[in-house]
């Protein structure tokens, strides 16, 4: 029972991500899940998916009382991303095979390929965090312009994304609000938050069709501790230096899906 008090204290972790940069909440649910608390990892991608969206919600909301929420923009971004994740938990993940190839004696199967799939978005999201972004500004003034075909499109992506590795793709939705809606960056955390709170959920919702036993003391305590470090993280986020902090982060998640990678493939 160590290990799931560890994993419970680390869950508090996931809400400081979300509540600080708007993002990596996902990118650290799945390894806790995994690796410290041994759920499998075709059903932490769904628990990912409960545990970000409820999260993000919470998150949201309170962005929304200071009115740092777009809400045409999380209609805009959040209805291809929503679909997208609905189809591919529900029709898609059902329809990869649980044994994918084999090597000799390697079985490549599907846990292993998930969790392949979510160290490589983890390495690209470490990237995104780790580079600085001159669009990413902190001022409040500025129209906001929508690219509508881009925004569709990353919205489906994302979604998709979402799906098969449970991620909420904040790391992808901030950088694509500053660049295509031209939108000030603490606007584009907050709503970024609402968008992966709809998304995550609804997206959660297609596994419940499926027969995995879903463990809800588990599930709600995890994200009782997650919601917890959401008000934590908003709380920092005043005190703290998010660019500093997102470059800090992007390295620890560089790390994390390297030992991933070379823990599924050669260990």
């Amino acid at each position: 029972m160590t290990t799931d008090f560890i994993g419970y204290l680390l869950a508090v972790l996931v809400g400081v991500s979300l509540g600080l940069i708007g993002s990596g909440g996902s990118i650290l649910t799945v390894p806790i899940l995994v690796y410290v608390m041994g759920v499998n990892p075709i059903l932490a991608t769904a628990y990912s998916l409960f545990v970000v969206g409820a999260t993000s919600l919470v998150g949201g909301v309170q962005n929304a009382l200071h009115k740092k929420v777009d809400f045409k923009t999380v209609f805009i971004f959040g209805i291809p991303s929503i679909v997208a994740v609905y189809l591919t938990r529900a029709y898609l993940m059902p329809l990869i095979p649980d044994v994918i190839f084999t090597v000799g004696s390697f079985e490549f199967t599907k846990p292993i390929a998930l969790m392949v799939l979510f160290a490589i978005v983890m390495i690209f999201a470490s990237i995104s965090m780790i580079r600085p972004c001159p669009h990413c500004k902190d001022a409040d003034d500025g129209e906001i312009k929508y690219n509508y075909p881009m925004i569709l499109l990353e919205g489906a992506l994302v979604g998709t994304l979402t799906g098969l590795v449970g991620a909420g793709g904040g790391f992808l939705i901030i950088p694509a609000l500053v660049l295509l809606a031209k939108m000030p960056m603490k606007l584009a955390v907050g709503t970024s938050l609402f968008i992966i709170a709809a998304k995550s959920l609804l997206g959660f919702t297609g596994d419940l069709q499926g027969s995995e036993t879903i463990d809800w003391t588990l599930l709600s305590t995890f994200t009782g501790l997650s919601v917890v470090g959401i008000f934590i993280g908003i709380f920092l986020s005043k005190k703290i230096e998010g660019n500093k902090l997102k470059s800090a982060f992007g390295w620890f998640v560089l790390v994390m899906g390297i030992y991933i990678l070379i823990k599924e493939l050669f260990l």
